[in-house]
């Protein structure tokens, strides 16, 4: 008999708030040449020469904002998450984490030692981009082929318009959706527009054709914006909304080069004065509230939007360990595919 058992994969955190451990943690994620895909001696130069000077001061009071007594919220949540889907499966669940622990070396090494050998390894990223979906799989895959060759494992694909993951959202968002408000704004993570391009193996598709996001295309299913913006088009469907009442935006901007917009920073900053008082935002590129929703939306975007004019701004939690998301996952196991090597 095979014994079966889950990976969990997210992001990652720093050990702690301290700037060291904070400077290690970036060192190892903005290093990732899926992250900023730069020539190794450029992107070296960078980072030792530039960023790792500065940013770790910042990005650690930043981390100081949203840390909890249990620790970095992404590994709190992980781990709620990955208790509540082994009750639900009855099955091992493990996690592990790109960047910073418990790392892919780590959870690889502890389904050996349980003696799992058939895995369904969850990506926690509903979208492919090449610097979170990719990078993790291509990971978990090395660190599989290198542990443990012989091992099964299948891999969930990215599930951005999956009618039951769009569900789970709407579901999630209930409570906010049905009290009054002006407008829901999508805010996804950025990507370089340099990555969309990079992933379309056409070269002739994205960025180059008019509306490229909304003309079908092979390249879609690599293409990060495509799948954010299908994402937002399913869900204001699904939630019985009007097209003008939703709108996507992009964060987390880093660096010189043009990201894809619009931005979100900037967008929060001019709605007061389009006549939008009354703000939701969601964030589904995540689904499991970190940094980057909580220090950057909840709390400087929000001071940005009201500052600007607006009258209230609400965040639309991530799907977190809620039970929809529980129960989200726990079906995906049900109806797991025979493996592959």
């Amino acid at each position: 008999m095979s014994r079966k058992g889950i990976l969990l994969l997210n992001l990652g955190s720093p050990k702690s708030t301290s700037v060291p451990d904070v400077r290690n943690y970036l060192r190892e994620f903005l290093g990732d040449e899926r992250v900023i895909d730069y020539p190794a001696a450029f992107r070296f130069a960078l980072l030792e020469g530039i960023v790792l000077r500065t940013r770790p001061k910042k990005s650690a009071a930043a981390y100081a904002t949203v840390w909890t007594p249990e620790g970095a919220p992404l590994l709190v949540t992980t781990e709620k998450l990955r208790a509540k889907l082994e009750k639900a499966t009855g099955l091992p669940v493990i996690t592990g984490m790109r960047y910073g622990t418990p790392s892919c070396a780590e959870a690889v090494q502890k389904v050996i030692d349980m003696g799992i050998d058939d895995l369904f390894v969850m990506p926690q990223y509903p979208h492919y981009a090449m610097s979170s979906y990719e990078t993790v799989v291509v990971k978990i895959q090395e660190e599989l082929k290198r542990l443990a060759p012989d091992l099964k494992y299948h891999v969930l694909q990215p599930f951005f318009n999956d009618p039951a993951y769009i569900q789970a959202l709407v579901e999630s968002a209930k409570p906010w959706l049905s009290k009054p408000f002006d407008k829901l704004l999508f805010s996804y993570h950025g990507v370089p527009e340099r990555h969309l391009r990079k992933g379309d193996p056409s070269k002739a598709h994205c960025t180059k054709v008019p509306n490229c996001c909304a003309v079908a295309s092979p390249c879609h299913a690599t293409c990060y914006k495509h799948q954010c913006v299908e994402t937002t088009r399913l869900f204001t469907q699904a939630a019985g909304l009007r097209p003008e009442q939703v709108e996507v935006a992009f964060q987390s901007r880093f660096g010189p080069e043009k990201w894809v917009p619009p931005y979100t920073d900037e967008r929060l900053e001019a709605m007061p004065d389009e006549g939008v008082k009354k703000l939701l935002v969601m964030c589904p590129a995540f689904t499991a509230d970190c940094l980057e929703t909580i220090e950057e939306i909840s709390e400087e975007g929000k001071e940005d939007f009201m500052h600007a004019g607006g009258e209230s701004f609400e965040q639309i939690p991530c799907l977190n360990d809620q039970d929809v998301y529980v129960k989200y996952l726990s079906d995906r196991v049900v109806s797991w595919k025979p493996s592959h090597h």
